[in-house]
């Protein structure tokens, strides 16, 4: 979100001195808390189905999802939320993770469903969407970014650990965008399926990546990338 310098007019002044308040006004702007993003894909799922409603987990996702709700609750954090998108991947998912994390809150979003964000740079050959899908899901995944991934806001005490189970590519480019490298390279990175993403948002707008789709805690044998 904008710098606290950008949300003040300049040119009012104090009544009485006819001095700019700027110092006590900025406070009143400036966010307090840290953010911690945790961004998690979802896990194997059957590559078969035609529609989403077939693209269901397999055997081996349901083991994955349990692998990471696990991972997640052993962090001992007090996570507020879990945004998933409404894809059904990624809702079984977030099903079997947040067994893991009683009471915490889900919310479904479309924001976050798979697709292309924006043309890859190098490009590949193996992938090649009409161009009109990078228009439609370029949109949605850029405002899917600035909906969810900002600094905290003012009135946030307290930092904050977040969840959102959604998708590699949706992942990746979220990534780029949060770490202002260029958007295009977001293709030259790979997600294992339930791995774990983790960025911080610092109240001055800074973003450090912490992790970037561990996985270090599934057993060799149940590690994919479908």
């Amino acid at each position: 979100r904008r710098e606290p310098l950008a949300l003040i007019n300049l040119k009012k002044k104090n009544e009485e001195t006819g001095e700019e308040e700027l110092s006590s006004r900025l406070e009143h702007c400036r966010a307090r808390a840290t953010r911690h993003i945790f961004l998690i894909r979802h896990s194997q799922y059957n590559l078969d189905g035609r529609a989403d409603k077939d693209r269901t987990l397999t055997p081996l996702g349901r083991e994955q999802a349990e692998l990471t709700g696990h991972r997640l609750a052993s962090l001992g954090l007090k996570f507020n939320q879990i945004i998933h998108s409404s894809m059904t991947r990624a809702t079984e998912t977030t099903e079997i993770i947040s067994k893991y994390l009683p009471g915490v809150k889900k919310i479904s979003t479309d924001l976050l469903r798979e697709g292309a964000p924006i043309e890859p740079d190098p490009p590949v050959s193996h992938w090649k969407p009409e161009a009109v899908q990078y228009y439609e899901d370029g949109a949605r995944i850029e405002a899917a970014f600035r909906n969810f991934i900002h600094r905290a806001d003012v009135k946030q005490e307290e930092d904050s650990y977040e969840i959102f189970v959604c998708h590699a590519n949706v992942i990746r480019y979220i990534v780029c965008r949060a770490l202002q490298f260029p958007p295009e390279g977001w293709l030259r990175m790979s997600l294992n399926n339930g791995s774990i993403t983790h960025l911080v948002i610092r109240p001055n707008g800074r973003v450090a990546l912490r992790t970037l789709g561990d996985t270090g805690f599934m057993p060799p044998e149940k590690i994919t990338r479908t």
